[in-house]
Formats: C-alpha cells, sequence, structure tokens
C-alpha cells in the first residue's frame, strides 16, 4: 500500500511536468506565453485531485497485482 504522503509527491511531480507540456501546446497554439501559462495553471488544481483520487481508487483494485513476500 502506497502512503498519502508518496502519492501527494507523486502529484507534485506529475502536475509539473503537465505545466511544462501544457504551456508548450498552450504557446504553439496560441503564440502567447500568457495565455499559454494561464491554460495551464487552471487545469493544475482540478487535475491533481483527479490524481489523487485516481490513485486511490487504483490502490483498493487488486487485480494485476503480485503478491510480494
Amino acid at each position: 500500500m502506497e502512503t498519502t504522503q508518496r502519492t501527494i509527491v507523486k502529484t507534485i511531480s506529475w502536475q509539473s511536468l503537465g505545466i511544462i507540456v501544457m504551456s508548450i501546446i498552450g504557446y504553439l497554439h496560441t503564440g502567447s506565453l500568457t495565455t499559454a501559462l494561464s491554460l495551464a495553471g487552471s487545469t493544475v488544481l482540478i487535475s491533481s485531485v483527479s490524481y489523487i483520487f485516481h490513485e486511490k481508487l487504483w490502490q483498493r483494485i487488486s487485480w494485476g497485482k503480485t503478491v510480494q513476500h
């Protein structure tokens, strides 16, 4: 079982990468760094909360897990 603290750190790591990628894509599509950063920033909270719930849900599902001795 993974700790909540580990899940939160993974969320921050994942979202950091996401902000960079979303900013680049936003800039390429709009030509505006301000718009790109606004677009990327607006998704952080929703995506972070969704990721934490997704991880916690999958921790409860035993399918695909192996037993460690």
